[in-house]
């Protein structure tokens, strides 16, 4: 007999207490339908957290669903705790990024803290060596005192974590809009590599296996953490700080080396890490997946406070925590390992054959659920999809170039933006050197990992500019993906596969789903054409702040294989005499660029349009020029256009540039058009270069002049700035704004 919990199953459905725990009317009558009897309090929450859309991507399914997923290197697609990507010699680059966005808008430092402990979690249960960490942040304007601290205190919580585990932070991103001011986004992408032997899944097979628990004790953070993560932002969210949970990166160092020191051990079955929704997701997602059912004594569950009722273990998101399905009669095999490193190895369970998730408190029977209507049976929704008014408006207008009265001016004005300036305020809070593999640290168009005992690296990048995907998410999403494609092809790798985290408002506002919905067609198009799958992700919908959505963000991170570390390149200039090119020509594109916000102070507007066989085709001869030696530097045209590009590769050298512009001076200068590249070539390497790169176009040459002279060729005059004044500007506009 099902012990009662107070409040009853009757009150809960005459109160709808249920509601409160974030399911509809609807839905709870499908869980007493599934049930066959109204649920107790425990099994109302189970269905709760699972059915989240953070769980369950219950309002996402149909547009993940339109996601390439497969490839020749794809060992592992989406549905396993990251991706799996082949890069050869049996060896493979394990790799997802996550959000956790709405604990950082509460509790900034421990909510980006934990969000990074998470997505390692994610990695090394698949068996892998977390070997990089990177992020995706966005925040409000740096002119406000609360962004201000948002800001502070989630590079701090991200600082602390990465660099006290030791796993070196090497690159991301960081954009700042208005959209983003009650409700910052933290996504943290961790990569990972493995021997195709050691790969492990979350699966819990073999009945009368045993159910184990191990790595830190269960406490009361994180109750409800995935609903929390599934409803807007309100005045009234900082009453869900509870639900903010509390890392211990130290614990996590010792969890990882057990658990890759576990998986080397044949007794091992399978392994998840109790992620969003504790308990309930690991262990009703782990049986699922294996087609059988789990028992589990909650007595037997660490438990860090005293009086937990089953309710509040199940729906636990303390951290550092893993399940773990061990061989019976081995389980002191285990204990042994794990007490090794001073951590807690508990069984708790058995595998069954019932396919049932059944908790036992104090002798009594608490909860008894099918684990398939936990895990995959979640109510889809196709929710309505509405072309939004100001999407028509802004596809009507014709294109403006912005008025520059002073072009140096401009430019020095670009580099202070806090989108392009220097993020080194940022990122020499990370360690990025620790465990000595970083070839290429935060700074270039792409981080460079070194992959030890070969001649290979990984680069990776996070990418998303959600400015042109307010003003056309279907283009906007092409050039996610593509821009973060031409990163990893200017650091000399080969684009492999993506992950992504899908960051919008409220998908039940028509008007957020069609930006959710034409987002994810541009994504999937963009993938298709540049050969880069879709290994996994996070969808994180409703982050809206009193009503007011952000801009649709779906970051892209990338990662691509340096098949030899010879081809390694990066943004700067690299001798004086090098001749610089352009590859690409300039249109007066300004739609959401960064001379148009600056000089306008807002976004409208056409976003760049992109041409996906023109970008593949010059992608792969700029890869090969790299290849063929023909390559000193490479650099992506992005935000603020080729004279931001042009000041970004003289930065931190010696250098100067004489640069001859023709066209309209603006436009040649600050234009944002895509699929663009800035090269430099050794003089001796001109005709191989231009022989394999159709669109170079040779438009100055590198010299020592610590100087920057551009010659705008229609009559418009120069632009001259000595570098270390542009480099003056560009370093201290964050530092300046923080203060």
């Amino acid at each position: 007999m099902l012990l009662q919990l107070e409040p009853n199953p009757e009150q809960i459905k005459q109160d709808r207490l249920y509601a409160e725990m974030g399911l509809s009317d609807d839905e709870f009558a499908m869980v007493e339908k599934i049930l066959g009897r109204l649920p107790n309090y425990t099994e109302t929450g189970l269905f709760s957290v699972m059915w989240s859309e953070h769980c369950s991507y219950k309002n996402s399914k149909p547009v993940l669903k339109k996601f390439p997923v497969t490839g020749e290197r794809v060992l592992q697609g989406p549905g396993e705790g990251a991706g799996i990507v082949d890069i050869g010699d049996e060896q493979a680059v394990v790799f997802k990024i996550e959000s956790h966005n709405h604990p950082s808008a509460i509790e900034p430092y421990q909510g980006a803290a934990t969000g990074v402990g998470g997505i390692i979690r994610d990695v090394f249960s698949m068996g892998a060596r977390p070997i990089a960490l990177l992020n995706s942040l966005r925040f409000g304007e740096l002119d406000n005192p609360r962004v201000k601290y948002l800001f502070k205190e989630i590079v701090a919580g991200i600082a602390g974590y990465g660099n006290c585990i030791g796993i070196p932070t090497v690159g991301g991103e960081i954009q700042f809009d208005p959209s983003y001011a009650g409700n910052p986004l933290v996504n943290a992408m961790c990569v990972g590599l493995i021997d195709h032997k050691d790969i492990k899944k979350g699966q819990a097979h073999g009945v009368g296996n045993t159910v184990m628990y191990v790595g830190a004790k269960t406490g009361r953070d994180g109750i409800h953490g995935a609903t929390f993560a599934s409803e807007e932002l309100s005045e009234s969210s900082d009453e869900k700080r509870p639900a903010v949970q509390v890392g211990d990166p130290f614990m996590e160092k010792l969890l990882i080396e057990a658990c890759l020191e576990l998986i080397q051990s044949d007794a091992l079955v399978g392994i998840q890490d109790m992620g969003a929704a504790g308990l309930t997701s690991s262990s009703a997602e782990m049986a699922s997946k294996a087609g059988s059912g789990i028992k589990m004594d909650l007595d037997l569950v660490p438990q860090r406070e005293t009086g937990m009722t089953a309710y509040e273990m199940m729906l636990s998101e303390s951290q550092e925590r893993m399940l773990i399905v061990v061989k019976k009669g081995r389980e002191q095999e285990i204990v042994d390992l794990f007490t090794k490193y001073g951590l807690e190895a508990v069984s708790v369970g058995e595998v069954t054959e019932d396919k049932k998730l059944t908790l036992t408190h104090h002798g009594e029977t608490v909860a008894s659920v099918p684990v398939d209507a936990l895990a995959e049976e979640a109510p889809i929704y196709h929710k309505p999809s509405a072309e939004p008014q100001y999407f028509r408006d802004f596809q009507s207008m014709q294109a403006e170039v912005p008025a520059v009265a002073d072009y140096k001016d401009a430019l020095l004005n670009l580099l202070q933006q806090p989108t392009i300036a220097s993020k080194e305020w940022v990122y020499d809070q990370y360690d990025h050197m620790v465990r000595t593999n970083t070839v290429v640290a935060p700074g270039s168009d792409a981080a460079v990992i070194r992959v030890r005992g070969t001649n290979k690296a990984l680069a990776m990048t996070t990418d998303c500019n959600s400015r042109y995907l307010y003003l056309d998410p279907e283009t906007g999403g092409k050039i996610a993906v593509a821009e973060a494609a031409r990163n990893i092809i200017c650091s000399g790798g080969e684009p492999l596969a993506i992950t992504d985290c899908l960051n919008f408002g409220n998908p039940e506002k028509p008007e957020i789903f069609w930006q959710l919905e034409k987002a994810a067609d541009g994504m999937s198009e963009a993938c298709r054409d540049l050969s880069t799958p879709v290994i996994g992700g996070n969808v994180s919908l409703y982050n809206e702040n009193n009503g007011e959505a952000v801009y649709p963000t779906p970051v892209v991170g990338m990662v691509g294989l340096v098949h030899d570390v010879k081809d390694i390149t990066t943004q700067t200039f690299k001798a004086d005499g090098d001749l610089i090119y352009v590859i690409g020509e300039a249109e007066a594109e300004f739609g959401g660029s960064e001379l148009q916000k600056m000089t306008e102070g807002k976004i409208f507007g056409r976003a760049p349009k992109i041409d996906l066989a023109l970008e593949q085709a010059r992608q792969q001869q700029v890869l090969n020029a790299i290849q063929s030696g023909l390559v000193a530097s490479a650099h992506d045209l992005a935000e603020g256009g080729l004279a931001v590009a042009l000041a970004e590769a003289l930065f931190g050298t010696e250098f100067g540039a004489d640069i001859s512009l023709n066209g309209e001076a603006v436009t040649a200068l600050f234009s944002e058009t895509q699929s663009r590249f800035l090269i430099s070539v050794k003089p001796e390497n001109q005709t191989a270069f231009e022989a394999a790169v159709k669109d170079a176009v040779w438009i100055g040459t590198v010299n020592t002049s610590q100087e920057l002279h551009i010659n705008l060729n229609d009559g418009a005059g120069k632009l001259e700035a000595e570098v270390a004044e542009l480099q003056s500007a560009w370093k201290g506009a964050i530092p300046c704004l923080l203060k």
